[in-house]
């Protein structure tokens, strides 16, 4: 017989359930840096895995040195990547500066009557569409000036992060033996195999397709690279890099390193005549820019990112395009690395499932 006394005891630990989710909920809020700090060490540890290896097995380096020596390396790269730039940013500042931003216009609306004639289109008062939108005023250079102070800015904030980020990766790397090793103590006994084997094969996975990733940049950056060198744009190198960073993001990375291409080929080459340098040259970068993503998108990316975690090109699209749409462009990046971690759980723990042995069977 149910009773008020029950019935309110009910209540109670309902409550104190909500309660206690509450306040997880807002502790995990709350040390929300720390949980991103943990998760891009992990990151960096299954990316660092193979090298550590290789020094382990290879050079009988032992977990000290072999962690501090990855971390080093990782280290050079970022203040390589940093330096890198700096070259960059110097000459498109210098560009900038020697801007004129009448003739700028003038050209601008020279090519309009060109446009206009040529495909017989009525007049529109291009001088009044700059005035109104004030695109003259925003190519000052003090909006550089003060856009490269935030960024200097948010680098000195990110000092500690990065800081924070490589302690916690050296003892994720040093010590990943003796985590195992507590993982045993832990798990309950009935689950702990399973839990093991997915522990491993997600760090098998993951490793080959963060190569496999790295290997697609790579052929990206080369293409790129070959693109800017044929229609001679200064620092191709860096512009390439950069742009093949962007595709990381799916899809919409691509679209964002043309757009960027074609604004920093556009920078370059301030002072030269609008009409007959520099607007041709910057749309057959964009054409090449467009060449590039159709291989990289057809080819490179399918073949590799398939091969890495064992999933079907359609596959990968599907689950990339769902979590874009679910949680953005954070989704798109981390859709396969979570989809192969699901699809191998499932695999561990529900083997005779009947879509998860259609779904997993490639594992």
């Amino acid at each position: 017989m149910i009773t008020s006394k029950i019935i309110s005891n009910g209540i109670l630990r309902a409550l104190a359930t909500i309660l206690i989710i509450g306040i997880v909920l807002y502790f995990l809020y709350s040390i929300q840096t720390v949980i991103v700090y943990l998760c891009i060490s992990l990151l960096l540890c299954l990316i660092a895995n193979p090298f550590v290896q290789f020094l382990k097995n290879k050079l009988k380096f032992g977990n000290s040195l072999a962690a501090t020596t990855t971390l080093l390396l990782f280290l050079l790269l970022l203040v390589g990547f940093i330096f890198l730039f700096v070259p960059l940013i110097i000459s498109q500042a210098n560009n900038l500066s020697l801007l004129d931003t009448h003739n700028l216009q003038k050209q601008f609306m020279e090519t309009e009557r060109s446009i206009e004639l040529y495909f017989n289109i009525p007049h529109v008062d291009l001088n009044k569409v700059l005035k109104s939108s004030r695109v003259t005023s925003m190519l000052d250079l003090s909006y550089f000036t003060s856009f490269l102070n935030s960024i200097l800015g948010f680098m000195a904030d990110m000092g500690m992060g990065l800081v924070s980020v490589f302690f916690i990766t050296f003892f994720f790397v040093k010590d990943q033996d003796a985590f195992k090793a507590t993982a045993r103590r832990i798990l309950p006994d009935s689950n702990e195999e399973k839990i093991l084997n997915s522990i491993t094969k997600i760090n098998h996975f993951l490793t080959r397709y963060f190569i496999g990733l790295l290997l697609q940049l790579t052929v990206v950056f080369i293409l790129y690279l070959i693109v800017l060198i044929i229609f001679g744009n200064k620092n191709a190198f860096v512009i390439a890099f950069l742009c093949a960073i962007l595709n990381i993001i799916p899809y919409i990375g691509p679209i964002i390193g043309t757009i960027l291409a074609g604004i920093l080929t556009m920078i370059s080459m301030i002072g030269m005549d609008f009409q007959s340098e520099i607007l041709p040259k910057t749309i057959y970068v964009i054409i090449g820019f467009l060449v590039v993503q159709a291989i990289d998108n057809n080819i490179s990316q399918p073949i590799i990112s398939s091969k890495s975690v064992n999933s079907h090109p359609l596959e990968i699209f599907l689950i990339t395009l769902i979590s874009g749409i679910t949680f953005g462009i954070v989704g798109m990046i981390i859709a396969i690395p979570v989809f192969t971690m699901i699809k191998v759980i499932l695999k561990e723990f529900f083997p005779d499932n009947k879509i998860v042995s259609v779904l997993t069977e490639r594992i």
